[in-house]
C-alpha cells in the first residue's frame, strides 16, 4: 500500500477530479467525484465550518458515538474505470472493513485525521506521473494544474446548477451554506 495526501481538488471538463499524491514518489492518482463529495472534501481541506453537520460530519460523530475508530482508508481496486474503497475501523472486537466509495472514504478521512492508501495496483494502472517542465511547456493544459476551487466557488457553481435544474430546496440550502460561509470568512 502507497501512502497518499490530497494534492488538488478542481473541476474538469468531465466533472470534479481530487488528485492523490504519493508519499512515495511522484505519481498522483486522479478521481472524479460527485459535486457532494467535492464540495464535502474542500469545506474540510479549507477549515470551512457550516451550520450543520454535512454526511461526512454525521458519519464522524456516528463513529465516535459507537467508539469506532477509523484506523485508515484504503483505496484498494480499480475496475472498468470504477474505484473502489474500504475504510478499516477498529472496534473493541477488533479490525473490521466496510466497502465505500473513494470520495467517500476521503471526505471522512481528512475529518477525523485518518491515513490513506493506495494499492499498488491500482496506482500502477491509473496513476499518473508529472510531466517534465520541457514537456509541459509543449503538452495542452493538464487540468491537474489548475489552482483548486475554494468552497465558495463549489457553493455557488453548485447553486447555479440547482436554480438551473429548478431543484429550489437545494438551492436554498446552498445560498445558505454560501451566505454563513461569507459571513464568517468575509467574500472573494
Amino acid at each position: 500500500m502507497i501512502s497518499v495526501q490530497v494534492d488538488q481538488l478542481f473541476l474538469s471538463n468531465l466533472g470534479f477530479v481530487v488528485l492523490l499524491k504519493s508519499a512515495e514518489d511522484e505519481r498522483t492518482l486522479p478521481i472524479f467525484i460527485g459535486a457532494a463529495e467535492a464540495q464535502s472534501i474542500a469545506l474540510q481541506i479549507n477549515d470551512v465550518k457550516v451550520p450543520r453537520p454535512l454526511t461526512h460530519d454525521l458519519l464522524r460523530n456516528l463513529l465516535d458515538f459507537v467508539e469506532c475508530h477509523l484506523r485508515r482508508i484504503e483505496i484498494i481496486n480499480i475496475n472498468e474505470g470504477t474505484f473502489y474503497a474500504a475504510l478499516v475501523l477498529e472496534r473493541d472486537a477488533g479490525e473490521v472493513r466496510l466497502d465505500c466509495r473513494p470520495s467517500d472514504a476521503i471526505a471522512l478521512a481528512l475529518r477525523v485525521g485518518a491515513p490513506m492508501f493506495v494499492a499498488e495496483g491500482v496506482m500502477s494502472e491509473a496513476g499518473r506521473i508529472p510531466e517534465s517542465s520541457e514537456e509541459e511547456s509543449t503538452a495542452p493544459a493538464d487540468p491537474a494544474t489548475r489552482p483548486r476551487m475554494t468552497p465558495q466557488q463549489l457553493l455557488e457553481r453548485q447553486l447555479k446548477k440547482a436554480i438551473k435544474d429548478e431543484r429550489y430546496e437545494d438551492a436554498a440550502r446552498l445560498r445558505d451554506e454560501l451566505k454563513h460561509i461569507e459571513d464568517t470568512h468575509g467574500s472573494n
